[in-house]
């Protein structure tokens, strides 16, 4: 008898690996190469880890940030891919294929307390009272500039107005041949300092209640006012410029002036000291209609609904846990992405003040304290819904601006065929009942 049991716990012992790997789970990731590169390494180690406490094999894959709508996309169709998509861009427009996520974010207001605004109109349709999302982090995007060069041109401290902008970058320009870099071709830099503009002139592709208002006069003056801005201070270059274009150009120290999140600063860092210590920030230019800037993105999680079972289960509890741990994230991502609760990462303030990766002086990225008030995302200031994403996603606002500034259009002619066609990509969403207004 005695024999038959030992027997018995050895094979025990012998099957035990088999039985809990037939009882782990398989947990996909996919989420875009991060623009500092020392961030997936630890993300991916960290997901690792997790998945062993959690009963998951899990692997992660990382690709272009621009490639992972198409790519959500296709597994919502197939019925079949990753469990979780980490997206950058609005996601509403696939609300119909996600599941809602209502519960999980009920459970991080009452877990970590109050979110950043801009993490709530990227994640929450309310016109049919949907959390289609799950976002951990934002991307502010304030402005680059070298210090040096503003610092001869009398302002030391970088503009602090679009109308400072215009005035001392057309000087730098006339006098070193260096211009400002902002964008204005169909890509998301671009966009986020057209949509700056636009906000910050009192302009808007929709109202609070999903109302198409594009066509007024704080649009088109703002309109008006990049288009010369990029005439009289910018080269023709930024009408052919890729979202790697304002970061390379700055590195290079061929612009005077950028609205980015600090990726380009942490590459500068490492490629030349001294350059970087050039390299200075400012919050939200100011216009007539307040001080806004567009985050380059907010990162939201989505869960398909072809998830099911454990697997979901699992999904969820990881969204949790990641909040929880999203601190570890802000740091690895050396202060480039912020956290959506400020309550998971209260060592920020200290980092902005005292920067551990080196920035000279230390306390240079202190502008950034309460980015959060100064943010915007696409739809402000109304919901990330799918009329807006649509919109952005056809990049009629950057293109509006683009034609006037190379003179085949007016100001007004340009709204206003963006209004027409913002109007018409709301009714059709209206249609469906995932827009409000009307």
């Amino acid at each position: 008898m005695r024999k038959m049991v030992v027997a018995l716990a050895i094979c025990l012992l012998l099957l035990a690996p088999a039985m809990l790997a037939q009882e782990q789970v398989e947990f996909s990731i996919l989420q875009w190469s991060h623009f500092v590169p020392e961030h997936d390494p630890w993300f991916d180690a960290w997901a690792l880890t997790w998945g062993e406490k959690n009963g998951a094999r899990v692997s992660v894959d990382h690709i272009n940030f621009q490639q992972i709508p198409q790519a959500l996309a296709g597994a919502i169709d197939a019925g079949e891919g990753h469990s979780l998509f980490l997206l950058p861009f609005p996601g509403a427009a696939w609300v119909e294929g996600l599941h809602p996520l209502n519960d999980v974010n009920s459970e991080a207001a009452a877990m970590f307390g109050e979110r950043v605004a801009t993490c709530t109109t990227a994640s929450y349709l309310p016109g049919v009272d949907t959390w289609f999302s799950f976002a951990l982090g934002y991307l502010p995007g304030p402005g680059n500039y070298q210090r040096g060069l503003w610092d001869v041109a009398g302002l030391p401290d970088g503009p602090a107005t679009w109308q400072q902008l215009h005035e001392t970058g057309r000087a730098i320009y006339e006098a070193t041949g260096v211009p400002l870099g902002l964008g204005l071709s169909p890509e998301v830099d671009s966009q986020a300092a057209v949509y700056s503009a636009i906000w910050s002139f009192g302009g808007s592709v929709q109202d609070e209640n999903e109302n198409v208002v594009l066509n007024s006069p704080e649009t088109i003056a703002a309109v008006r006012f990049l288009a010369r801005l990029q005439r009289e201070a910018m080269s023709a270059e930024v009408f052919g410029w890729t979202p790697a274009s304002n970061n390379q150009a700055l590195i290079a120290g061929e612009v005077s002036y950028i609205i980015n999140p600090v990726s380009a600063y942490r590459s500068l860092q490492k490629i030349d000291p001294e350059a970087a210590a050039d390299i200075h920030f400012t919050q939200a230019l100011a216009g007539p209609g307040g001080a806004w800037a567009g985050t380059n993105g907010v990162l939201g999680y989505v869960i398909p609904r072809y998830v099911e079972g454990r697997e979901l289960e699992l999904a969820k509890k990881f969204l949790l846990d990641h909040a929880r741990d999203y601190g570890d994230a802000v740091y690895h991502s050396e202060l480039y992405s912020f956290p959506c609760y400020p309550a998971t990462a209260p060592q920020l303030d200290a980092w902005l003040e005292d920067d551990p990766f080196g920035s000279q002086p230390p306390d240079k990225l202190a502008v950034l304290k309460g980015a959060g008030e100064w943010t915007a995302y696409v739809g402000h200031p109304g919901p990330a819904n799918p009329a807006v994403a649509q919109f952005f996603a056809e990049n009629h606002l950057v293109n509006a601006v683009a034609r006037v500034a190379l003179g085949e259009v007016t100001a007004e002619q340009a709204v206003a065929e963006a209004h027409a066609r913002a109007g018409a990509i709301f009714d059709e969403w209206r249609a469906k009942g995932l827009v409000g207004g009307g």
